[in-house]
Order: C-alpha cells, then structure tokens, then sequence
C-alpha cells in the first residue's frame, strides 16, 4: 500500500474473515491491509476491531468489490436453502 491516507472498508471481531477480505481486494488489484489484529481473544476484538484498509483512492472500487462479494454469498446461501429438507420431508 502507498503512504497516505487509509480508508476502513471493514471491521471483524476475528483476523480470519479480514484476511480473506484483504486477500479477495488484493487478488482484484486493490492493496488491502489488515490492521489491528492484536488479540487472540475474540471477545477483545469488540473493542478494538481488526480492520481491513485501503488507499483512499481506491476505496469506491474495493467497496463495489465488496458489495458483489457480499451478494454472490447471500445467493449461494439462497441456493443451498432451497436444498434443505422442509417440515414436510421425512429426514
């Protein structure tokens, strides 16, 4: 990432999940960063979050990027609902 001014595309109370994010923005020509991941403890995390930054100027792509990630999991999570057995079926 250059030197300047950052912007926070997202916060999670765990590493993991900001890992991937930044990993995807990097994967799609976005430098992401990870910032604050300090505490192995969860629970720590609420109060100061991890978060996931980027240059300021590419803050608009990486939350379009964002936004279409964000849609494909809840159509897939749609998808994979539509598999489940109902009340009615025998399991």
């Amino acid at each position: 990432m250059r030197d300047g001014e950052f912007k926070t595309v997202a916060w999670f109370t765990e590493e993991v999940s900001a890992q991937i994010l930044a990993g995807m923005l990097n994967e799609n020509g976005i430098p992401a960063a990870v910032f604050g991941s300090n505490s192995s403890l969860n629970a720590l995390n609420y109060v100061n979050p991890v978060e996931v930054k980027v240059n300021a100027a590419d803050y608009e792509a990486a939350m379009k990027l964002v936004e279409e990630d964000r849609k494909a999991a809840e159509e897939a999570l749609e998808r994979e609902a539509e598999n489940w057995p109902s009340e009615d079926d025998d399991v």
